[in-house]
């Protein structure tokens, strides 16, 4: 007899981060967020803060780098105060990874993850023995190197020699560069197709792709089109005894709901449970928070 089909969560849930010593969410609104990342003050654009913010304009104006948004999402260019960072060295528990002021307004990682890094790490924890875990979209490799700390072998794949570079520099930084990963530049969708015909499985998958992107030898990703093929190939790769399976996404139009239905056609027949909702970052009063990005999980 199979097993049912994942139970499905009836409401939406909230994954919250609050701010960690290396950084901070310290005020938000009038359509940005001012953030601290280890030493530095940072102002960069958030449409989503539609309220007034709490500190005075002077608290603003003293940052350390804004970034300027041009027409194009995500496009603009920073703004500093005095010399250029390079990079700054920060830490998440075990981990330690460099920020980087990046071209497109983000910082080399995205802070509001660290609420999936403290499942991820529960998750593989609590797995026995040495769990696989698959890293799809990796970028700079927190989630890597944080199922790496907790005791995973892990497979990093992402279509960028940059960012695998940086991830194994972060790696390095860790003290992780010892560890069982294995670090793999090429489009995700090729590798993964690879993988399924080769009968190759994994304890545990992270999900994390792009609304659009390219991979190295010129592929097209395009989050609607290509996502329900990529979540069926992650569940035929799943081991009989995986443990999870995360999927996150930060396009407008998509919704946690339109993910664990995904994740529930794609999971048929496999038990366990999917939860779904928003990632969050908390403001450093704790009352308001910027909803930034969704995510479905599967869990046996």
């Amino acid at each position: 007899m199979s097993a049912p089909a994942p139970a499905v969560a009836d409401a939406p849930g909230v994954m919250r981060t609050p701010g960690w010593d290396d950084y901070a969410l310290i005020d938000s609104g009038g359509g940005r967020k001012l953030e601290r990342y280890g030493p530095h003050r940072v102002v960069r654009p958030e449409p989503q803060c539609l309220w007034a913010p709490r500190l005075p304009a002077a608290a603003w104006d003293a940052a350390d780098a804004v970034f300027d948004p041009a027409d194009e999402e995500d496009a603009g260019r920073w703004r500093f105060a005095g010399p250029v960072p390079g990079t700054t060295p920060l830490a998440w528990r075990a981990v330690r990874f460099n920020a980087r002021f990046t071209a497109f307004r983000h910082l080399a990682f995205f802070p509001e993850q660290a609420a999936n890094w403290a499942w991820l790490d529960a998750r593989v924890r609590a797995a026995p023995g040495q769990p696989r875990v698959l890293n799809l979209f990796g970028y700079t490799g927190v989630a890597s190197l944080v199922c790496a700390a907790a005791g995973a072998a892990v497979t990093h794949v992402d279509a960028s020699k940059k960012a695998v570079a940086w991830a194994r520099e972060n790696a390095a930084l860790s003290g992780l560069d010892d560890r069982p990963v294995r670090w793999i530049c090429e489009d995700a969708r090729k590798y993964v197709q690879r993988e399924a015909r080769r009968g190759s499985r994994y304890d545990g998958i992270i999900l994390d792709p792009p609304k659009y992107g390219r991979g190295p030898a010129g592929e097209v990703w395009r989050l609607f089109e290509d996502l329900p093929e990529m979540a069926r190939l992650c569940a035929e790769l799943l081991s009989e005894g995986a443990a999870f399976l995360v999927l996150n996404a930060y396009a407008a139009r998509i919704s946690g709901a339109s993910l664990a239905g995904l994740l529930s056609e794609a999971l048929a027949g496999r038990g366990g449970r999917i939860d779904w909702g928003e990632l969050a970052l908390v403001e450093e009063a704790g009352d308001r928070q910027i909803g930034l990005s969704f995510y479905a999980r599967w869990s046996a």
